[in-house]
């Protein structure tokens, strides 16, 4: 590490008591001693200040006083503003404890993080209002945490400083260039300290203020941002505050594009997102993707929420938009819940898109939320036993390769989901996955497989070996808002190219979540990530689905890998490959398990294959691709 922190402050302590003083523990009303209302009622004993020069009543102006009218007292914001909050980012504890301690004595409420590897979360989860961190922490760097930082359009307003003792300035340069806002030296004082922080603060807050109004609108439409929505729902569950969530899906929206192109589609539906936050009156009304809408109506209740479902629907249903000088009708279907029967906004959305998926069938047009049922005593204890596994490194990764049906030397392999029991049995993905979603431990399980694949993604491209990964994910995990920039920001810190790593969706999962997935596959397109949609199946809402996603692989649903035996699903396989071949995708047949199935595959024009005809999963990678020709 750098020089100490901790240096100057200790030594002038030193100095004026002649007793040793741990900075790190300051003794009683140390840090009123230049906070604006250290005079008066100070509790300090007449006897304290005059023996401890270092509480005694010399007076220094408080920086936040002195400097910005704001109050010393420890809630240095104005009004009902709440407490100034900092992350402070540190691997030396004796430092990390330092600035907390300062920091708190100021009345700012502090989290300390000390691997890099969880900053991102710590920034989700605390939303600080400035990040103090030290440039040089291991694993990733702070030139490395500030790009990812500033990658995330959430956190491009909250000032980056670094607390540092190395003076070179290429490498302050380098930090400024990937986004910090300046650089303290340590040493350095508290009063110096708490200045910085202050000013910075109260800076960025009031230019958030100032762009809020006009940033949480869409400046066409009028409606609110997505994210502005979601953080206002949030908010509510976090408080435990009542309130009532709408889902508005605008139907046959693939025929509406398809009359009136792209252009009109785009108008058509804007006025329509006016017609609703007009029917929505005060309350928030945000558009989710190209045919989807959002309503939050807080404090509403179990009575209030089919009434606005009612209006909601009826404003888009009783007059006619005009477009082209041609009226047009539109119909949808809704779905509504209440906030605080989800644990987050992402669980929110996902039930009220099935709500609003059930509405489709129903006279009104209409759906409640449907609650979750209660996990089974299996998944219970198959969750703790994963759970463990997760600490103690107990899972682990199969593969299964995928092979062109007109050979090729590219190695591909789909990655499995496995964990061994305590009496020697394997679990695999398909009760692994149920047991994981019900405990909540789905995006852990999938930030550690993705660790695993790239990992070895990364070691095979150093031996000169690059290969290619399918990996599933979970809907839940892909929507979080911080997992799209920490895969895309992992794939660039490892150099690996994106199009190595193709993301396992499956088709049920997509078609309940086409919201939040979509939302994902615009974060990752442009790094080259590629996503491949499995278990697919012949249907209008699956073959819409093809369209509405960036796709780059369609896997089949395994009951084609029988169509020898039926002439009627055998035209409908070649129907599929043809349109997915027309969408420029390519086709993989999965679960292989004879040759006669992987002729009437090869016959139906099939790219790549899969299954125990072709090898059984396991943990080896030595298929020979080069030599594999059906």
């Amino acid at each position: 590490m750098t020089s100490s922190l901790l240096s100057a402050t200790a030594s002038d302590s030193q100095a004026e008591v002649g007793a040793r003083v741990r900075a790190e523990f300051p003794p009683p009303h140390y840090w009123r001693r230049w906070t604006a209302d250290a005079s008066g009622a100070d509790p300090i004993a007449p006897s304290t200040r005059t023996d401890d020069p270092v509480t005694a009543p010399k007076r220094h102006p408080a920086p936040d006083a002195a400097m910005h009218g704001m109050p010393g007292d420890p809630a240095p914001a104005q009004g009902d503003e709440p407490p100034y909050r900092v992350l402070v980012v540190e691997d030396d504890p004796s430092q990390a404890l330092f600035a907390e301690s300062v920091l708190r004595g100021a009345g700012i409420q502090t989290h300390g993080v000390r691997v890099s590897g969880e900053v991102m979360a710590a920034m989700a989860d605390f939303q600080p209002d400035l990040v103090l961190m030290d440039l040089h922490m291991p694993g990733i760097s702070g030139t490395e945490l500030t790009a990812m930082i500033r990658a995330h359009q959430d956190y491009a307003l909250t000032p980056i400083v670094f607390l540092t003792g190395d003076n070179d300035p290429e490498k302050q340069f380098e930090a400024l260039e990937s986004g910090a806002d300046d650089f303290l030296g340590k040493p350095i004082r508290p009063r110096h300290l708490m200045a910085a922080v202050y000013s910075r603060v109260k800076r960025a807050r009031l230019l958030h203020r100032q762009r809020g109004a006009d940033a949480a609108r869409h400046p066409v439409s009028g409606l609110y941002h997505r994210a502005h929505v979601l953080q206002s729902i949030a908010a509510a569950i976090a408080a435990q505050a009542s309130g009532a969530a709408l889902f508005v899906e605008i139907q046959a929206a693939n025929l509406l594009r398809e009359r009136y192109g792209y252009a009109g589609f785009e108008q058509l539906m804007n006025d329509a997102g006016r017609r609703l936050a007009q029917a929505a009156g005060h309350h928030p009304c945000a558009r989710l993707n190209d045919n989807a809408f959002l309503v939050f109506a807080a404090g509403a209740g179990a009575d209030a929420r089919p009434p606005l479902a009612t209006r909601l629907r009826d404003g888009l249903r009783q007059l006619p938009f005009e477009l082209g000088g041609t009226p047009q009708h539109l119909d949808a279907a809704l779905g509504h819940g209440e906030v605080l029967d989800a644990s987050d906004p992402v669980d929110l959305l996902d039930a009220l898109e099935q709500a609003a998926r059930q509405a489709r069938t129903e006279p009104a047009r209409i759906a409640a939320r449907v609650p979750r049922s209660l996990p089974s005593d299996s998944q219970v204890q198959l969750a703790d036993a994963l759970r463990a596994a997760l600490q103690d490194g107990g899972l682990e990764l199969a593969f299964q390769p995928v092979v062109a049906v007109a050979g090729g030397e590219e190695a591909q392999f789909q990655a499995l989901l496995r964990m061994h029991a305590d009496d020697g049995s394997l679990h695999r993905a398909g009760a692994l996955v149920p047991a994981a979603e019900a405990a909540g431990l789905m995006p852990d399980v999938d930030r550690w497989v993705l660790e695993q694949a790239l990992d070895l993604m990364r070691r095979r491209r150093e031996e000169g070996r690059p290969l290619r990964l399918f990996v599933s994910q979970s809907p839940r995990t892909l929507s979080r808002d911080l997992h799209a920039p920490w895969l895309v920001d992992l794939l660039a810190r490892l150099e690996l190219p994106g199009p190595s790593l193709v993301i396992d969706l499956r088709l049920e999962d997509a078609l309940l979540h086409s919201v939040t997935l979509r939302h994902f596959s615009e974060q990752v397109l442009a790094a080259g990530v590629q996503l491949c949609l499995s278990q697919y199946a012949h249907g209008p809402d699956a073959d819409a689905l093809l369209e509405q996603l960036s796709l780059g692989y369609l896997r089949l649903s395994p009951r084609y890998s029988d169509a020898h035996a039926d002439p009627a699903l055998r035209d409908e396989l070649r129907g599929v490959i043809d349109r997915a071949h027309r969408l420029g995708l390519q086709v993989i047949g999965p679960q292989v398990e004879h040759a006669q199935s992987a002729a009437m595959l090869w016959m139906s024009g099939i790219d790549l294959i899969q299954g125990n005809l072709v090898q059984q999963a396991d943990d080896a990678l030595d298929f020979d691709f080069q030599h594999a020709v059906l």
